[in-house]
């Protein structure tokens, strides 16, 4: 049974979440749909933009993303302190940037003087729109909203686009947001798409590859501290990706390597478990992922007795002795 969104989201146990969208229709999102043969490829181009806008508007960092053709997938990091940080006027700025602006707020940003009532109405809305700017669900409503407008208009039918509501899974620790981050970055190779992570298209490991200075990603920062972004450094993440993307490709063509890329030591990740992770198609159906007793704490925090994902937990975040 689907759970309630508050009791799969707990930002006091972790800002980093993985979502996932699909299509419900037998069309195509994007790429060519070989029943009909109409090419949606540019498609992708809609949810790339879109996501990177709202990320400018949201006190949200985009972390890793991949836009397949019936699907896809983004990982992102909430900051709700800096949504406290901003002023009223900065709250307003930003939330009018994708919705009208009621006329209060048009005379406030304007500078002109406002009545009580109308002060009292304007620190309302303001209220509304700073906790709005810092959530999960209305960061993906913005999202996919506009993309199915406009496919809808697009395909001249009516009625839903996306299948249900997105998946989330929290994120627990930082082996289980980079072993995410690999699995999403991936999705292209797993699919056949793309025979290498620099030539799969619209997916975050390609734009990190070619344009690694681009602020539109959070940085990877090597050894710095994680409030400045990523705690690896660039290379050993493509090194995490490229040596994960030859692996997964048991029983066919390629090679299991005979040691694993230092960073996986580092972290304290086995290989074996790893792979097995990067290689379930159904890997984001997990409630979270984590070391154990930060599921436990998790799913307490979310009002839940238990949430699944222990096995794997234990297999790709054991516990520190």
């Amino acid at each position: 049974m689907p759970q309630a969104r508050h009791r799969l989201v707990s930002l006091d146990d972790t800002p980093y979440y993985h979502c996932i969208s699909r299509c419900v229709r037998r069309a195509f999102l994007c790429g060519r749909d070989p029943l009909t043969g109409f090419n949606f490829e540019h498609r992708r181009q809609w949810i790339t933009d879109r996501i990177k806008r709202l990320t400018t508007v949201f006190a949200v960092d985009l972390c890793a993303y991949a836009v397949m053709s019936n699907h896809y997938h983004i990982v992102v990091r909430i900051d709700a302190a800096q949504a406290q940080q901003w002023s009223d006027i900065e709250v307003a700025k930003r939330w009018t940037e994708i919705f009208t602006k009621p006329r209060v707020i048009s005379v406030l940003l304007a500078g002109f003087p406002l009545s009580p009532g109308e002060q009292s109405e304007a620190v309302s809305l303001i209220r509304k729109w700073r906790a709005r700017l810092a959530n999960l669900s209305w960061l993906m409503r913005c999202l996919n909203e506009p993309i199915a407008r406009m496919a809808n208009r697009e395909d001249h039918c009516t009625g839903c686009f996306w299948e249900g509501r997105f998946k989330s899974q929290a994120l627990l620790d930082q082996r289980a947001l980079l072993a995410c981050m690999a699995y999403v970055d991936l999705n292209p190779i797993r699919a056949k798409m793309a025979a290498t992570p620099e030539d799969s298209d619209y997916t975050s490991i390609q734009e990190r590859i070619r344009h690694p200075q681009r602020q539109s990603l959070r940085p990877l920062v090597g050894d710095k501290d994680d409030s400045a972004g990523i705690p690896m450094s660039l290379p050993d993440y493509l090194e995490l990706v490229d040596w994960a993307g030859r692996q997964i490709r048991q029983g066919k063509r390629g090679y299991i390597a005979a040691h694993a890329p230092p960073i996986l030591t580092r972290l304290g990740m086995q290989s074996a478990p790893v792979l097995a992770y990067l290689g379930k198609t159904g890997a984001h159906s997990l409630g979270a992922l984590g070391p154990v007793s930060m599921l436990r704490a998790f799913a307490e925090s979310v009002g839940r007795r238990f949430v699944k994902g222990h096995k794997t937990g234990r297999s790709i975040c054991p516990e520190s002795n």
